[in-house]
């Protein structure tokens, strides 16, 4: 193939376009316009990338049986006809495969994005602008030449997917609400392809769960959500007494921040304790609770 490879290993794999029953090894290639999986010269399976229209990591189908374990699992269409192919290899070949594939038919995707469609409750007057769309480790990133717009997944609090009339048409927009300098704000993105718009949700919502499984195991005490919420609302700390804030002992709070921190929530500035990424989306998650 004229196009370049991105990846180029043996792994194990099988289709519902094969007759085998069981999984085959031999060579899985993945270039800038398609996957190929080539038991042999002869005996191969080409996939176009445009052809994908979704991907899970980890989830085999049953119809092709209980062989696999570390896998990707891919579903396309071929000759008017939805299939699936799986393949499997170690763990950490799989997951460098699946995000290799994710960016390989995300990646350059033509956007219409509002950066800043609403800053905590006010919604603004930004216009949509076109920009490419770029999937880099943590980050979706929006491109306009020079000019680069990136939401780091791990301030993001909420996302969802619907339809709204832009220029005329009906388009699938994501809808992102995250952290931006100590503020809540949404962000809107509008993709042409609902195909691609599926697949980059499968994306989102693989690497926001994982994420979301991180905070999970934190312990978080009533009082530890309040000196999240009381530090997320007043935002610089300096010269701010916490306790005060909270009506609590000052040893008690010191604590509590002690516990914070090695929570991954809080952290050391120059002007004293500052939220990190995390500490303000669960913050800002919580704030509703409080205030109840």
């Amino acid at each position: 193939m004229s196009e370049s490879v991105i990846a180029d290993f043996v792994g194990q794999f099988n289709s519902e376009v094969a007759s085998r029953g069981d999984p085959i090894k031999g060579r899985v290639v993945l270039s800038q316009k398609r996957l190929v999986l080539a038991a042999s010269e002869d005996d191969k399976l080409t996939i176009p990338l445009d052809s994908i229209f979704d991907i899970a990591i980890g989830q085999v189908p049953p119809d092709l049986g209980d062989f696999f374990k570390s896998t990707v699992t891919i579903a396309f269409e071929k000759n008017g006809r939805r299939l699936v192919a799986a393949v499997e290899a170690d763990d950490e070949k799989i997951e460098k495969f699946g995000t290799l594939l994710f960016k390989a038919i995300v990646n350059g995707t033509e956007t219409t994005v509002k950066e800043r469609a609403r800053v905590g409750g006010r919604v603004t007057d930004d216009e949509f602008q076109s920009a490419r769309l770029y999937l880099t480790p943590g980050t979706v990133e929006f491109r306009r030449g020079d000019d680069t717009f990136a939401i780091a997944l791990e301030t993001v609090s909420d996302f969802e997917r619907t339809t709204r009339e832009i220029a005329g048409a009906s388009r699938p927009v994501l809808v992102v609400r995250h952290m931006q300098d100590g503020t809540a704000v949404t962000t809107l993105a509008a993709l042409a392809s609902s195909r691609k718009m599926a697949i980059l949700g499968r994306y989102l919502r693989r690497e926001y769960s994982g994420l979301m499984e991180e905070l999970q195991n934190v312990d978080l005490t009533k009082d530890k959500k309040e000196v999240l919420v009381a530090m997320y609302s007043t935002g610089d700390m300096e010269g701010m007494p916490l306790a005060s804030i909270l009506g609590k002992d000052s040893a008690a709070v010191s604590m509590l921040l002690q516990d914070l921190e090695a929570d991954g929530l809080i952290q050391d500035g120059s002007d004293g304790p500052t939220l990190t990424p995390k500490g303000q989306v669960v913050a800002s998650r919580f704030l509703e609770d409080v205030n109840a």
